[in-house]
């Protein structure tokens, strides 16, 4: 059974843990959370800011502002009690406040003492490693959101049919509990009744507050897999895992799925396919810009992970999409404190988040990132074979109003080998203007002309694309069918039918 968070606080109080930082910007959050430990654990609660000063059961305790002069005082308490610090992490540059900090810890256990430290950054130096115990506080679950929600329309005396109060619920995942307030509190002050235009409002701004993280990046609509041409053993392998997360599938003992790594050539779809994923699953997509999160430094990096992870987690089961991913992890992305907790999340993760990742080139990935575990399969996605660039033509020419049958698209697919999908879609688009430019409708000559004038990248870059193909051969799943096999036995059973 799991224990919510002051119950875990309360264990790790009493198994003697001297120091614990509990990590959020959810401060009053973090403060109920910390005051409801102490309550199970039956002692004292002390708090420390700078701006309060040392506060303790008989009140405000003079002369205790700076850091240094309340761990001082908290080193003269005795008594069993919680002892919480706020934003300590803005102190530990001081020697003399690291070594008083690693004294209330020597001392702390037997005392029957717990050290909470309560802020947004981490407390690092190296003195407290072996001492100090981070947890993420994470964002309001769907129980807590419900919550909120329902005695705000208990107090407004409002009516939601149950559906709709669960989309709402929903909705408001991924948030603050403060942004969840003000956002309920700005539909009633608007006039709304949580009506569906309310709804919509509020997705609308829950994008905009994901969106200021400056990694995330909420997506909606992701795009249909039928809108992908090819890739049919991987739409197969999606198909059987699109249950996954079902009741269901634990009871039949299966796990979650974890996520899924494409490989391949520029302009294959990869990332079309990764859209497609919370698509064809129903989920929530979210992107997260690697080379964003990899290309900041120091504490910003670890800050920046850890609040992707809560919001990824706190919308689960969903769907993480990581495009290009070896922009992240070149030269100095590859290593450090960050990236190993990139890398330990994705294997022990306990929320349902489903990583989807894309790369082009896999010469600069760390082999640990592809360990199984962590991906629960990774796919090759090859240039489009004849049968499938067929299928790409069609669907670029149904999304332009253009019906395939009018069009000899067997010629024009077996003049663009080598062509990958986003150069077929250039080839109608380029014969779209051709024929608009001659005030005539589109035809089968403007796409075989607009294909003979475009040099395909796999020829530019055939050196690579071997590469490539060489490395995915023994250690990656081809995400399409070789149909070479399947002609070989349909035209065996035209030969043979009597």
């Amino acid at each position: 059974m799991s224990l919510d968070l002051p119950q875990q606080l309360a264990l790790l109080g009493r198994a003697r843990y001297p120091l614990v930082q509990l990590l959020t910007f959810e401060e009053l959050r973090g403060e109920r959370l910390v005051e409801r430990t102490a309550q199970q654990l039956g002692v004292e609660l002390w708090s420390w800011s700078r701006t309060d000063g040392l506060v303790g059961p008989p009140g405000p305790v003079a002369g205790t502002a700076t850091a240094k002069a309340a761990l001082v005082r908290l080193l003269q308490q005795t008594a069993p009690a919680v002892l919480l610090l706020r934003d300590l992490h803005a102190h530990v540059d001081d020697a003399e406040v690291v070594r008083l900090l690693r004294d209330l810890a020597r001392v702390a256990g037997p005392r029957r003492q717990l050290v909470v430290l309560l802020g947004p950054v981490p407390v690092q130096p190296v003195e407290l490693s072996k001492d100090l115990i981070s947890i993420d506080l994470p964002l309001p679950d769907a129980a807590e959101v419900s919550g909120l929600l329902g005695a705000l329309i208990k107090h407004q005396d409002l009516r939601l049919p149950p559906e709709r109060l669960d989309r709402f619920v929903r909705g408001a995942l991924g948030l603050t509990e403060e942004e969840i307030k003000r956002l309920f509190a700005r539909i009633l002050i608007g006039g709304g009744g949580f009506s569906e235009p309310d709804l919509a409002a509020l997705i609308e701004e829950k994008r905009r507050v994901i969106r200021r993280s400056r990694y995330l990046e909420l997506w909606e609509g992701g795009g249909a897999a039928n809108e992908v041409g090819g890739m049919e053993n991987l739409k197969r392998w999606l198909e059987q895992r699109a249950a996954g997360f079902d009741h269901a599938a634990r009871q039949f003992g299966l796990p979650e799925p974890r996520g899924v790594f494409l490989l391949g050539v520029q302009g294959c779809g990869k990332s079309l396919m990764a859209k497609a994923v919370a698509d064809m699953w129903r989920l929530p997509l979210l992107r997260l810009d690697v080379a964003a999160v990899f290309g900041s430094t120091g504490a910003d990096q670890a800050q920046s992970l850890r609040e992707t992870v809560k919001i990824a987690e706190s919308l689960a089961p969903a769907v993480l999409w990581i495009d290009e991913i070896e922009k992240g992890f070149d030269h100095e992305g590859s290593g450090g404190e960050s990236f190993g907790y990139f890398l330990t999340w994705m294997q022990e993760k306990k929320k349902p988040v489903f990583v989807v990742s894309t790369a082009n080139d896999v010469r600069h990935l760390p082999p640990e990132l592809l360990r199984k575990g962590r991906f629960d399969e990774i796919f090759f996605v090859d240039l489009p074979g004849v049968h499938e660039r067929l299928s790409v033509l069609e669907i670029h020419l149904r999304r332009r109003g253009r019906d395939p049958l009018g069009f000899d698209l067997v010629r024009v697919a077996e003049e663009t080998e080598r062509f990958s999908g986003a150069e077929l879609e250039q080839v109608v688009v380029s014969g779209l203007f051709a024929a608009f430019a001659e005030r005539s409708p589109l035809g089968t000559e403007h796409l075989l002309d607009s294909a003979r004038e475009t040099i395909p990248l796999a020829i530019t870059m055939d050196d690579h694309l071997k590469a490539l193909r060489e490395w995915a051969r023994p250690r990656a799943r081809p995400a399409s069918l070789d149909r070479r096999r399947v002609d070989y036995f349909e035209a065996w059973d035209e030969l043979t039918e009597p």
